[in-house]
Protein backbone atom coordinates (compact mmCIF):
# COMPACT_ATOMS: atom_id res chain seq x y z
CA UNK A 1 0.00 0.00 0.00
CA UNK A 2 3.28 2.64 0.77
CA UNK A 3 4.42 1.60 -2.45
CA UNK A 4 1.22 2.46 -4.18
CA UNK A 5 0.73 5.80 -2.28
CA UNK A 6 4.67 6.89 -2.99
CA UNK A 7 4.03 5.78 -6.72
CA UNK A 8 0.66 8.09 -7.04
CA UNK A 9 2.44 10.73 -5.11
CA UNK A 10 5.68 10.58 -7.79
CA UNK A 11 2.80 10.72 -10.47
CA UNK A 12 1.02 13.53 -9.23
CA UNK A 13 4.36 15.86 -8.92
CA UNK A 14 4.91 14.97 -12.43
CA UNK A 15 1.92 16.20 -13.70
CA UNK A 16 1.84 19.02 -11.29
CA UNK A 17 5.51 20.18 -12.84
CA UNK A 18 3.69 19.73 -16.35
CA UNK A 19 0.75 21.79 -15.62
CA UNK A 20 3.06 24.55 -14.42
CA UNK A 21 5.48 24.12 -17.75
CA UNK A 22 2.27 23.88 -19.44
CA UNK A 23 0.51 27.15 -17.76
CA UNK A 24 3.64 29.16 -18.82
CA UNK A 25 3.62 28.20 -22.63
CA UNK A 26 0.02 29.01 -22.85
CA UNK A 27 -0.73 25.30 -22.98
CA UNK A 28 -3.70 23.71 -21.13
CA UNK A 29 -3.32 23.37 -17.56
CA UNK A 30 -4.25 20.37 -15.23
CA UNK A 31 -5.62 21.34 -11.82
CA UNK A 32 -3.69 18.75 -8.88
CA UNK A 33 -6.67 19.46 -6.33
CA UNK A 34 -8.62 17.84 -9.40
CA UNK A 35 -6.73 15.10 -10.02
CA UNK A 36 -6.54 14.77 -5.54
CA UNK A 37 -10.32 14.48 -5.56
CA UNK A 38 -10.31 11.81 -8.54
CA UNK A 39 -7.66 10.00 -7.27
CA UNK A 40 -8.07 6.09 -7.09
CA UNK A 41 -6.62 3.88 -9.77
CA UNK A 42 -4.67 4.80 -12.92
CA UNK A 43 -7.83 4.95 -15.02
CA UNK A 44 -9.35 7.67 -12.71
CA UNK A 45 -5.61 9.70 -13.24
CA UNK A 46 -5.95 9.56 -16.50
CA UNK A 47 -9.80 10.29 -16.74
CA UNK A 48 -9.66 13.30 -14.19
CA UNK A 49 -6.61 14.66 -15.78
CA UNK A 50 -8.46 14.85 -19.70
CA UNK A 51 -11.56 16.36 -18.08
CA UNK A 52 -9.75 19.05 -16.57
CA UNK A 53 -7.53 19.19 -20.02
CA UNK A 54 -11.66 19.63 -21.63
CA UNK A 55 -12.78 22.58 -19.20
CA UNK A 56 -15.42 19.81 -17.02
CA UNK A 57 -16.00 21.36 -13.40
CA UNK A 58 -19.29 20.23 -11.18
CA UNK A 59 -22.55 21.18 -13.17
CA UNK A 60 -23.93 24.37 -10.76
CA UNK A 61 -27.65 23.56 -9.53
CA UNK A 62 -30.11 25.78 -11.27
CA UNK A 63 -30.60 29.45 -10.40
CA UNK A 64 -33.31 30.14 -7.95
CA UNK A 65 -36.43 30.71 -9.34
CA UNK A 66 -39.34 33.06 -8.33
CA UNK A 67 -42.12 30.77 -7.16
CA UNK A 68 -45.33 32.53 -8.31
CA UNK A 69 -43.11 33.15 -11.52
CA UNK A 70 -42.76 29.00 -11.88
CA UNK A 71 -46.30 28.24 -11.15
CA UNK A 72 -47.47 30.88 -14.01
CA UNK A 73 -44.56 29.08 -16.35
CA UNK A 74 -45.69 25.57 -15.56
CA UNK A 75 -49.66 26.03 -16.26
CA UNK A 76 -48.30 28.62 -20.02
CA UNK A 77 -46.10 25.11 -20.39
CA UNK A 78 -48.94 22.81 -20.28
CA UNK A 79 -51.47 24.97 -21.90
CA UNK A 80 -52.79 24.35 -25.41
CA UNK A 81 -54.42 27.82 -25.30
CA UNK A 82 -51.02 29.39 -26.58
CA UNK A 83 -51.69 27.23 -30.09
CA UNK A 84 -54.43 29.12 -32.36
CA UNK A 85 -56.13 26.07 -32.79
CA UNK A 86 -56.07 25.13 -28.91
CA UNK A 87 -54.77 21.77 -29.70
CA UNK A 88 -50.68 21.62 -28.76
CA UNK A 89 -48.71 22.94 -26.29
CA UNK A 90 -45.38 23.37 -25.35
CA UNK A 91 -45.43 19.91 -23.49
CA UNK A 92 -47.08 17.93 -26.68
CA UNK A 93 -43.48 18.13 -27.92
CA UNK A 94 -41.33 17.76 -24.68
CA UNK A 95 -42.77 15.64 -22.62
CA UNK A 96 -41.92 14.77 -19.33
CA UNK A 97 -41.44 10.87 -19.72
CA UNK A 98 -39.71 11.23 -23.19
CA UNK A 99 -36.74 13.12 -21.27
CA UNK A 100 -38.18 16.59 -22.40
CA UNK A 101 -38.10 15.35 -25.88
CA UNK A 102 -41.02 13.64 -28.31
CA UNK A 103 -39.22 10.36 -28.71
CA UNK A 104 -39.72 11.33 -32.95
CA UNK A 105 -37.18 11.77 -35.28
CA UNK A 106 -39.06 15.28 -35.89
CA UNK A 107 -41.77 16.32 -34.38
CA UNK A 108 -45.44 16.83 -35.38
CA UNK A 109 -47.00 20.17 -34.43
CA UNK A 110 -50.44 21.37 -34.41
CA UNK A 111 -53.24 18.77 -35.68
CA UNK A 112 -50.96 15.99 -35.29
CA UNK A 113 -52.90 12.90 -33.52
CA UNK A 114 -51.59 11.23 -30.33
CA UNK A 115 -48.02 11.79 -28.43
CA UNK A 116 -45.11 10.96 -28.13
CA UNK A 117 -42.92 7.89 -30.04
CA UNK A 118 -46.74 7.41 -31.73
CA UNK A 119 -48.04 10.42 -32.68
CA UNK A 120 -48.76 10.95 -36.37
CA UNK A 121 -48.87 13.64 -38.55
CA UNK A 122 -53.24 13.99 -38.45
CA UNK A 123 -53.86 17.22 -40.46
CA UNK A 124 -50.55 19.00 -39.25
CA UNK A 125 -47.26 18.11 -40.74
CA UNK A 126 -43.84 17.55 -39.76
CA UNK A 127 -41.79 20.32 -37.74
CA UNK A 128 -39.20 19.75 -40.00
CA UNK A 129 -36.49 18.94 -37.09
CA UNK A 130 -35.95 16.57 -33.85
CA UNK A 131 -37.18 18.44 -30.56
CA UNK A 132 -34.17 19.73 -28.42
CA UNK A 133 -34.30 18.52 -24.34
CA UNK A 134 -34.75 20.62 -21.94
CA UNK A 135 -32.42 19.97 -19.26
CA UNK A 136 -30.51 22.72 -17.76
CA UNK A 137 -30.65 25.23 -20.05
CA UNK A 138 -30.72 27.55 -17.45
CA UNK A 139 -27.48 27.10 -17.50
CA UNK A 140 -24.72 28.72 -19.47
CA UNK A 141 -26.37 27.92 -22.85
CA UNK A 142 -25.41 30.53 -24.91
CA UNK A 143 -27.20 29.59 -28.09
CA UNK A 144 -31.12 28.06 -28.95
CA UNK A 145 -32.59 25.82 -31.66
CA UNK A 146 -30.71 23.81 -33.82
CA UNK A 147 -29.42 26.91 -35.80
CA UNK A 148 -28.60 29.42 -33.36
CA UNK A 149 -31.31 31.58 -34.21
CA UNK A 150 -31.72 32.62 -31.01
CA UNK A 151 -28.84 34.13 -28.80
CA UNK A 152 -28.64 36.23 -25.56
CA UNK A 153 -24.85 37.47 -25.54
CA UNK A 154 -22.97 38.18 -22.11
CA UNK A 155 -23.97 41.69 -22.06
CA UNK A 156 -27.38 41.39 -22.43
CA UNK A 157 -27.74 41.90 -26.38
CA UNK A 158 -30.32 39.34 -28.13
CA UNK A 159 -30.81 37.92 -31.77
CA UNK A 160 -33.36 36.34 -32.60
CA UNK A 161 -35.91 36.37 -35.96
CA UNK A 162 -37.56 39.33 -34.33
CA UNK A 163 -35.54 42.63 -35.42
CA UNK A 164 -37.78 44.72 -33.02
CA UNK A 165 -35.99 42.20 -30.16
CA UNK A 166 -32.08 42.59 -31.28
CA UNK A 167 -29.50 45.11 -30.26
CA UNK A 168 -28.48 47.14 -27.29
CA UNK A 169 -31.56 49.63 -28.27
CA UNK A 170 -34.70 47.33 -29.22
CA UNK A 171 -37.59 49.31 -30.41
CA UNK A 172 -39.68 46.71 -28.28
CA UNK A 173 -37.58 47.63 -25.37
CA UNK A 174 -40.91 46.61 -23.55
CA UNK A 175 -40.71 43.17 -24.43
CA UNK A 176 -36.80 42.36 -24.39
CA UNK A 177 -36.39 44.17 -21.23
CA UNK A 178 -38.55 40.42 -20.02
CA UNK A 179 -36.09 38.71 -21.76
CA UNK A 180 -33.22 37.97 -19.52
CA UNK A 181 -32.07 34.81 -20.09
CA UNK A 182 -31.65 33.09 -23.73
CA UNK A 183 -34.11 30.26 -22.76
CA UNK A 184 -36.78 33.18 -22.09
CA UNK A 185 -35.70 34.65 -25.98
CA UNK A 186 -35.96 30.91 -26.99
CA UNK A 187 -40.29 30.72 -25.45
CA UNK A 188 -40.93 33.86 -27.92
CA UNK A 189 -40.66 31.75 -31.13
CA UNK A 190 -42.69 28.16 -30.90
CA UNK A 191 -45.81 30.13 -30.92
CA UNK A 192 -45.36 31.87 -33.67
CA UNK A 193 -43.78 28.88 -36.26
CA UNK A 194 -46.86 28.01 -38.85
CA UNK A 195 -45.62 24.64 -38.40
CA UNK A 196 -45.33 23.80 -34.79
CA UNK A 197 -48.06 26.46 -32.82
CA UNK A 198 -49.60 28.88 -35.18
CA UNK A 199 -52.19 26.31 -36.72
CA UNK A 200 -54.43 26.18 -39.71
CA UNK A 201 -55.64 29.87 -41.31
CA UNK A 202 -58.82 31.36 -40.11
CA UNK A 203 -57.68 31.22 -36.23
CA UNK A 204 -56.70 34.89 -35.23
CA UNK A 205 -53.04 33.73 -34.08
CA UNK A 206 -51.97 31.88 -37.46
CA UNK A 207 -53.65 35.27 -39.67
CA UNK A 208 -51.88 37.75 -37.32
CA UNK A 209 -50.09 39.87 -39.59
CA UNK A 210 -46.07 39.09 -37.87
CA UNK A 211 -44.37 38.12 -34.67
CA UNK A 212 -45.84 41.18 -32.70
CA UNK A 213 -49.37 40.67 -33.41
CA UNK A 214 -49.11 37.27 -32.82
CA UNK A 215 -48.02 37.70 -29.27
CA UNK A 216 -50.45 40.20 -28.75
CA UNK A 217 -53.26 37.86 -29.75
CA UNK A 218 -52.30 35.58 -27.15
CA UNK A 219 -51.53 38.20 -24.32
CA UNK A 220 -55.59 39.08 -25.14
CA UNK A 221 -56.29 35.34 -24.85
CA UNK A 222 -54.70 35.07 -21.66
CA UNK A 223 -55.44 38.53 -19.36
CA UNK A 224 -57.72 40.11 -21.74
CA UNK A 225 -57.81 44.21 -22.97
CA UNK A 226 -59.22 46.76 -21.77
CA UNK A 227 -57.08 46.39 -18.22
CA UNK A 228 -58.81 42.69 -18.08
CA UNK A 229 -62.04 44.08 -18.63
CA UNK A 230 -62.72 42.27 -22.07
CA UNK A 231 -62.03 38.56 -22.67
CA UNK A 232 -59.11 36.89 -21.29
CA UNK A 233 -59.29 34.15 -18.39
CA UNK A 234 -59.51 35.29 -14.95
CA UNK A 235 -57.32 32.08 -13.67
CA UNK A 236 -54.39 33.93 -15.86
CA UNK A 237 -55.13 37.36 -14.97
CA UNK A 238 -54.65 35.47 -11.12
CA UNK A 239 -51.34 34.45 -12.07
CA UNK A 240 -49.92 37.17 -13.67
CA UNK A 241 -50.69 39.69 -11.15
CA UNK A 242 -49.01 37.13 -8.59
CA UNK A 243 -45.86 36.78 -10.47
CA UNK A 244 -45.49 40.00 -11.71
CA UNK A 245 -46.72 42.32 -8.78
CA UNK A 246 -45.41 45.60 -9.79
CA UNK A 247 -47.51 45.41 -12.89
CA UNK A 248 -50.70 47.20 -12.09
CA UNK A 249 -52.81 47.52 -15.68
CA UNK A 250 -53.08 44.04 -17.19
CA UNK A 251 -52.88 46.05 -20.58
CA UNK A 252 -49.04 46.49 -19.71
CA UNK A 253 -48.31 42.66 -19.81
CA UNK A 254 -46.63 41.48 -23.28
CA UNK A 255 -45.86 37.87 -24.20
CA UNK A 256 -42.44 38.80 -22.51
CA UNK A 257 -43.85 38.17 -19.39
CA UNK A 258 -45.00 34.57 -20.52
CA UNK A 259 -41.95 33.47 -21.93
CA UNK A 260 -39.93 35.01 -18.75
CA UNK A 261 -42.50 32.69 -16.84
CA UNK A 262 -41.97 29.54 -19.04
CA UNK A 263 -38.53 30.27 -18.49
CA UNK A 264 -38.32 30.23 -14.82
CA UNK A 265 -40.83 26.60 -15.37
CA UNK A 266 -38.25 24.91 -17.18
CA UNK A 267 -35.28 26.16 -15.32
CA UNK A 268 -36.22 25.10 -12.13
CA UNK A 269 -37.75 21.64 -12.95
CA UNK A 270 -35.97 20.56 -15.55
CA UNK A 271 -32.47 21.06 -13.98
CA UNK A 272 -30.66 17.73 -13.47
CA UNK A 273 -27.38 17.58 -12.19
CA UNK A 274 -27.06 14.52 -10.28
CA UNK A 275 -25.86 11.90 -12.86
CA UNK A 276 -23.00 9.44 -11.90
CA UNK A 277 -20.45 11.47 -14.24
CA UNK A 278 -21.65 14.46 -11.69
CA UNK A 279 -20.99 12.80 -8.88
CA UNK A 280 -17.08 11.29 -10.33
CA UNK A 281 -16.48 15.20 -11.46
CA UNK A 282 -17.52 16.46 -7.53
CA UNK A 283 -15.08 13.38 -6.50
CA UNK A 284 -16.24 10.24 -6.00
CA UNK A 285 -14.28 8.00 -7.75
CA UNK A 286 -17.05 5.07 -7.70
CA UNK A 287 -19.70 6.90 -8.92
CA UNK A 288 -18.75 5.65 -12.65
CA UNK A 289 -18.19 1.81 -13.54
CA UNK A 290 -15.10 0.49 -15.22
CA UNK A 291 -16.60 0.52 -17.90
CA UNK A 292 -18.10 4.41 -18.32
CA UNK A 293 -14.50 5.80 -16.84
CA UNK A 294 -13.14 3.50 -19.92
CA UNK A 295 -15.59 5.65 -22.58
CA UNK A 296 -15.00 8.86 -20.72
CA UNK A 297 -10.92 8.59 -21.56
CA UNK A 298 -11.92 7.89 -24.75
CA UNK A 299 -14.66 10.50 -25.20
CA UNK A 300 -12.01 12.63 -23.61
CA UNK A 301 -8.97 11.42 -25.98
CA UNK A 302 -8.36 9.42 -28.89
CA UNK A 303 -12.05 10.01 -30.19
CA UNK A 304 -11.84 13.28 -29.66
CA UNK A 305 -15.11 13.99 -28.94
CA UNK A 306 -14.46 17.17 -26.27
CA UNK A 307 -13.12 19.22 -29.00
CA UNK A 308 -16.63 20.09 -29.31
CA UNK A 309 -18.36 18.56 -26.29
CA UNK A 310 -16.72 20.49 -23.57
CA UNK A 311 -16.95 22.16 -20.35
CA UNK A 312 -19.59 21.92 -17.70
CA UNK A 313 -22.25 21.39 -19.79
CA UNK A 314 -20.53 19.75 -22.67
CA UNK A 315 -20.93 21.96 -25.74
CA UNK A 316 -19.11 24.34 -26.86
CA UNK A 317 -21.76 26.22 -27.75
CA UNK A 318 -20.72 26.45 -31.39
CA UNK A 319 -21.58 24.78 -34.82
CA UNK A 320 -20.14 21.88 -36.96
CA UNK A 321 -20.39 20.43 -39.75
CA UNK A 322 -20.87 16.57 -38.95
CA UNK A 323 -22.32 14.72 -42.53
CA UNK A 324 -25.82 14.02 -39.72
CA UNK A 325 -28.13 12.21 -42.46
CA UNK A 326 -31.37 13.87 -43.25
CA UNK A 327 -34.68 12.82 -42.26
CA UNK A 328 -37.29 15.26 -43.99
CA UNK A 329 -41.20 14.91 -43.35
CA UNK A 330 -43.42 16.10 -46.36
CA UNK A 331 -42.91 19.19 -46.37
CA UNK A 332 -40.07 19.94 -43.22
CA UNK A 333 -37.43 22.77 -42.87
CA UNK A 334 -38.08 25.34 -45.46
CA UNK A 335 -39.83 22.92 -47.58
CA UNK A 336 -36.80 22.57 -49.74
CA UNK A 337 -35.41 18.50 -48.65
CA UNK A 338 -32.48 19.67 -47.77
CA UNK A 339 -31.95 21.46 -44.64
CA UNK A 340 -28.56 23.77 -44.20
CA UNK A 341 -28.55 24.17 -40.41
CA UNK A 342 -26.75 27.59 -39.27
CA UNK A 343 -26.82 29.00 -43.25
CA UNK A 344 -30.63 29.15 -42.65
CA UNK A 345 -30.20 32.30 -40.27
CA UNK A 346 -26.84 33.91 -41.38
CA UNK A 347 -26.86 32.97 -45.62
CA UNK A 348 -23.05 32.45 -44.93
CA UNK A 349 -21.53 29.91 -47.33
CA UNK A 350 -18.87 29.04 -44.64
CA UNK A 351 -22.25 28.26 -42.25
CA UNK A 352 -23.61 25.19 -44.79
CA UNK A 353 -24.90 22.15 -42.77
CA UNK A 354 -23.59 23.70 -39.46
CA UNK A 355 -25.36 22.88 -36.37
CA UNK A 356 -25.34 23.60 -32.85
CA UNK A 357 -22.99 21.28 -30.34
CA UNK A 358 -25.92 19.55 -28.18
CA UNK A 359 -25.48 19.77 -24.68
CA UNK A 360 -25.05 15.80 -23.65
CA UNK A 361 -26.40 15.36 -20.02
CA UNK A 362 -29.35 13.38 -19.89
CA UNK A 363 -28.45 12.35 -23.43
CA UNK A 364 -29.78 8.58 -23.42
CA UNK A 365 -33.31 9.73 -22.82
CA UNK A 366 -33.88 11.90 -25.49
CA UNK A 367 -33.70 9.31 -28.22
CA UNK A 368 -34.04 9.48 -31.42
CA UNK A 369 -30.47 11.33 -31.73
CA UNK A 370 -29.64 14.37 -34.17
CA UNK A 371 -30.89 17.21 -35.59
CA UNK A 372 -33.59 15.18 -37.91
CA UNK A 373 -33.48 11.90 -35.87
CA UNK A 374 -31.86 10.24 -37.91
CA UNK A 375 -30.67 8.03 -35.55
CA UNK A 376 -32.22 5.66 -33.10
CA UNK A 377 -30.00 4.17 -30.28
CA UNK A 378 -26.72 5.67 -29.22
CA UNK A 379 -24.75 3.03 -30.50
CA UNK A 380 -25.54 4.32 -34.04
CA UNK A 381 -24.51 7.76 -33.20
CA UNK A 382 -21.10 6.67 -32.23
CA UNK A 383 -20.80 4.32 -35.53
CA UNK A 384 -21.80 7.37 -37.36
CA UNK A 385 -18.57 9.65 -35.48
CA UNK A 386 -15.99 6.81 -36.47
CA UNK A 387 -16.62 7.54 -40.07
CA UNK A 388 -19.14 10.44 -40.73
CA UNK A 389 -18.85 10.34 -44.55
CA UNK A 390 -19.10 6.53 -44.85
CA UNK A 391 -22.27 6.69 -42.71
CA UNK A 392 -23.38 9.39 -44.67
CA UNK A 393 -23.24 7.91 -47.63
CA UNK A 394 -24.59 4.38 -46.80
CA UNK A 395 -27.25 5.67 -44.41
CA UNK A 396 -30.01 3.20 -44.08
CA UNK A 397 -32.45 4.77 -41.88
CA UNK A 398 -32.55 1.55 -39.57
CA UNK A 399 -34.46 1.45 -36.60
CA UNK A 400 -36.64 4.42 -37.23
CA UNK A 401 -40.48 4.38 -37.61
CA UNK A 402 -41.83 3.92 -41.48
CA UNK A 403 -43.23 7.08 -42.12
CA UNK A 404 -39.72 8.88 -41.25
CA UNK A 405 -37.42 6.30 -42.62
CA UNK A 406 -39.16 6.78 -45.83
CA UNK A 407 -38.79 10.80 -46.61
CA UNK A 408 -34.85 10.20 -45.88
CA UNK A 409 -32.73 12.04 -48.29
CA UNK A 410 -30.93 9.85 -50.64
CA UNK A 411 -29.94 12.86 -53.04
CA UNK A 412 -26.19 12.38 -54.04
CA UNK A 413 -25.55 15.60 -54.35
CA UNK A 414 -27.15 16.68 -50.99
CA UNK A 415 -25.12 14.11 -49.64
CA UNK A 416 -21.34 15.15 -51.04
CA UNK A 417 -22.12 18.90 -49.65
CA UNK A 418 -22.40 17.43 -46.17
CA UNK A 419 -19.62 15.48 -46.13
CA UNK A 420 -17.91 18.31 -47.97
CA UNK A 421 -18.43 20.95 -44.73
CA UNK A 422 -17.43 18.39 -42.26
CA UNK A 423 -15.34 20.07 -39.84
CA UNK A 424 -11.72 18.62 -39.91
CA UNK A 425 -11.76 17.00 -37.20
CA UNK A 426 -14.02 14.56 -38.63
CA UNK A 427 -12.35 13.79 -42.01
CA UNK A 428 -10.10 11.25 -40.70
CA UNK A 429 -11.88 8.26 -39.74
CA UNK A 430 -11.29 7.25 -36.29
CA UNK A 431 -10.48 3.06 -35.33
CA UNK A 432 -12.16 1.89 -32.47
CA UNK A 433 -13.11 -1.14 -31.31
CA UNK A 434 -16.10 -2.96 -30.72
CA UNK A 435 -15.41 -3.27 -26.95
CA UNK A 436 -14.30 0.67 -27.17
CA UNK A 437 -17.49 1.72 -29.04
CA UNK A 438 -19.31 -0.11 -25.91
CA UNK A 439 -17.65 1.89 -23.11
CA UNK A 440 -18.57 4.86 -25.09
CA UNK A 441 -21.98 4.44 -24.89
CA UNK A 442 -21.62 3.17 -21.07
CA UNK A 443 -19.67 6.72 -20.46
CA UNK A 444 -22.67 8.49 -22.31
CA UNK A 445 -25.29 6.60 -20.04
CA UNK A 446 -23.55 7.61 -16.95
CA UNK A 447 -24.48 11.12 -17.64
CA UNK A 448 -28.29 10.44 -16.71
CA UNK A 449 -29.13 11.86 -13.78
CA UNK A 450 -31.90 8.86 -12.14
CA UNK A 451 -34.39 11.44 -11.29
CA UNK A 452 -35.00 12.76 -14.90
CA UNK A 453 -36.39 9.52 -15.88
CA UNK A 454 -39.61 10.71 -13.94
CA UNK A 455 -40.69 14.15 -14.36
CA UNK A 456 -44.55 13.06 -13.83
CA UNK A 457 -44.53 15.68 -11.15
CA UNK A 458 -43.98 18.64 -12.92
CA UNK A 459 -47.35 18.64 -14.58
CA UNK A 460 -50.31 20.56 -13.03
CA UNK A 461 -53.32 18.90 -12.59
CA UNK A 462 -55.25 21.36 -14.37
CA UNK A 463 -54.63 24.82 -16.76
CA UNK A 464 -56.60 28.02 -16.56
CA UNK A 465 -58.29 27.51 -19.59
CA UNK A 466 -59.48 24.26 -18.96
CA UNK A 467 -57.99 22.43 -21.69
CA UNK A 468 -56.60 18.77 -21.58
CA UNK A 469 -53.36 18.51 -20.29
CA UNK A 470 -50.91 16.47 -22.23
Amino acid sequence: MARSLCTWMFVLIAVFSASCSQQSHGGPAVDPIFLIAGLGTNQDLQLSTSMSRAGVTPLAPAPPQNAALVTLGRALFFDKELSGNRNIACSTCHLRNSGTSDGLSLSIGWGGNGLGAVRTVGTGNFVGRNAPPLFNLGAKITKYFWDGRVSRADNGILTTPEPALNGASPTRADIASQLTTGLAAQAMFPVTSDLEMRGLPGNPVRDAANNQAVWAVLMSRLVGTNNGTVGGLPGYRALFAAAFPTVTNFDNFNFGHAAAAIAAFETESYSAVGSPFEQYVKGNTGALTPEAKAGGILFFGKANCSTCHNGPMLTDNEFHGVASPQILGTSGYLNTGDDTGRNVVTGQPGDMYKFRTPNLHNVELSAPFTHSGAYASLNQVVDHYTNPSNAQLNFSAQGLRPDFAFTADLNFAHKTNRINALDPILRQPLVLSAQEKQSLVAFLMSLTDPQARNLTGSAPASVPSGLSID
